[in-house]
């Protein structure tokens, strides 16, 4: 697979990125000042009502951390075979996942979409805590001609695109994304093992897929044959247009677990419901049943999804589980602040956060004042053996 993919070949964007597009600054700011000012009544009243962290805050690990969730993304400029669909471009998250990336639809239609990677390793390498990411590759849907579906697809980022750019980076690793409706899924799988990536990732309510489908016996029997740990989303998906939330329900991953596939839940499946039960409680009855079963910790601090945090350092099914990671680029949106947590922080911790630069020093920072523990910080790179 070292020769660009048909879906490489062809990759375009479903419409003119040239083209004009509605001017969303103003109603970028208005939101960010709402947001902000959303806590401000209690950070004004945190020190009569003020609760502390939920554990005891610790020493940060001596060692360096690893982000198991980072994202890139691109127009398809430079070559690079990424599209976004119109839906997703016609959609306020467009412009917020465009400045949160510290970029533009110019610059990389200029420089090329690569740059998002440059940028990524640069501030990683300015980070006095963090040191290396696993950038994920992301799948699309796969229709019944076991072809790509640009029509059903939101976002593209083809593996090819994530090695070859990773592999400039000492401190950026990579994660592959293989549709299991793929009639080539198994190859696939070998050559993304073949090129180095630590895991294989999924966003089963975007890709459109059922994780229980028994068809896909042989394409986990194959992530157990290479030791290729599965990061898959479960819960609600909020950050793209459209969603079949239900194939994200964590109870749809019985069978790889059952088959041995070391599976790593995203954001301890957070926000969504099924069944008339939340997501989150649907996963932590799962944690007792498999040694094999792990999540992790990022977009936890976000403003929609209060409370989560908590359910994870305090809830005893997941002590031990857990991983560190961001969901970056969304730790540099509106939706994560000190400014949310006025009666865990003290005034002056939210003043010293806020003016923290680094995007993963400040969500460190801001992670560590809340109490997550430093072996959650240290699992990562430990679990993936990166140094």
């Amino acid at each position: 697979m070292s020769n660009p993919t048909p879906d490489q070949t062809h990759a375009s964007a479903p419409r003119s990125l040239g083209a004009p597009r509605p001017k969303r600054s103003r109603s970028l700011k208005f939101w960010g000042t709402l947001l902000a000012a959303v806590p401000l009544a209690g950070f004004l009243s945190c020190s009569l009502l003020h609760q502390g962290p939920y554990l005891p805050p610790e020493p940060l690990p001596d060692t360096p951390i690893l982000d198991v969730h980072c994202h890139t993304a691109g127009i398809g400029a430079g070559g690079s075979g990424c599209f976004i669909s119109e839906s997703m471009q016609s959609s306020l998250r467009f412009d917020v996942y465009l400045d949160s990336f510290g970029t533009s639809v110019s610059e990389l239609e200029t420089r090329g979409d690569a740059l998002i990677l440059q940028k990524i390793s640069k501030q990683l390498q300015e980070s006095k805590h963090v040191g290396g990411a696993i950038i994920l590759a992301l799948d699309g849907v796969i229709n019944a001609q076991g072809e790509l579906d640009r029509s059903l697809t939101e976002i593209h980022v083809p593996n090819e695109f994530v090695e070859t750019e990773t592999a400039k980076y000492t401190n950026l690793f990579w994660g592959a994304s293989v549709n299991p409706k793929r009639p080539d899924a198994l190859e696939r799988l070998q050559w993304a093992k073949d090129h180095g990536a630590k895991l294989v990732k999924w966003i089963p309510s975007i890709m459109l897929f059922d994780p229980a489908d028994a068809s896909f016996r042989p394409f986990y029997e194959k992530l157990v044959a290479l030791n290729m740990p599965l990061l898959t989303h479960a819960g609600k998906e909020e950050a793209f247009t459209h969603a079949k939330n239900e194939l994200c329900d964590p109870q749809r991953l019985h069978l790889p677990l059952q088959l041995g596939v070391t599976v790593i839940v995203a954001h301890i499946a957070s926000t969504g419901s099924n069944q008339g039960e939340r997501d989150t409680d649907r996963l932590s009855r799962m944690m007792g049943q498999y040694t094999n079963l792990f999540s992790e910790i990022s977009s936890l601090t976000q403003l929609n999804k209060s409370g989560y945090l908590k359910e994870a350092l305090i809830q005893p099914e997941w002590t031990g589980r857990l991983l560190y990671g961001t969901d970056y680029p969304l730790i540099n949106t509106p939706l994560v602040s000190p400014y949310f947590y006025p009666l865990r922080l003290t005034r002056r911790q939210i003043r010293e956060l806020r003016s923290i630069e680094n995007p993963w020093d400040r969500d460190v920072a801001l992670k560590q004042a809340l109490g997550v523990p430093a072996s959650v910080f240290a699992r990562s790179a430990a679990f993936f053996q990166t140094w």
